[in-house]
């Protein structure tokens, strides 16, 4: 059994990033050991928190991604740091062109390792979410 007190945490809230609504306890990140957890993001308008950005699959995935780079700049890193990601769509019909934006975010040949999950509904009823491990 891990004993947390052996493993330094850091609970992160990030300004500029969506707040979570009343009904979604949860820190943007956490920084555990070498670590960084950052929770799934969605296509929230960082101003209000509780709306999805216009658009589609697209501009969703485009907010999904800036909202991680806002999370990861305040802990002091970025996206080319990030090991891991997990994709949550709704309708795997959008996997194409959430993967024709996603990749537009990293270096050619530094794409974290990832899942692709199909799920049947996302909060706000968002059509994608992304979480990352990160090697700050």
């Amino acid at each position: 059994m891990l004993d947390s007190r052996a493993m330094d945490l850091e609970f992160l809230m990030v300004p500029g990033a969506p707040p979570p609504p009343p009904t979604a306890p949860y820190s943007h990140a956490v920084r555990a050991g070498e670590y960084l957890f950052v929770t799934g993001q969605l296509g929230a308008d960082p101003k209000t928190g509780d709306r999805l950005v216009a658009g589609g699959i697209v501009e969703q995935t485009h907010q999904v991604m800036r909202n991680l780079q806002t999370v990861l700049a305040g802990a002091g890193t970025s996206l080319e740091r990030a090991v891991f990601a997990r994709v949550y769509l709704v309708n795997f019909q959008d996997y194409a062109a959430m993967n024709g934006v996603y990749v537009t975010y990293f270096k050619p040949g530094r794409l974290p390792g990832r899942t692709c999950v199909g799920v049947t509904g996302l909060a706000l009823g968002g059509l994608v979410e992304i979480d990352l491990v990160v090697k700050p």
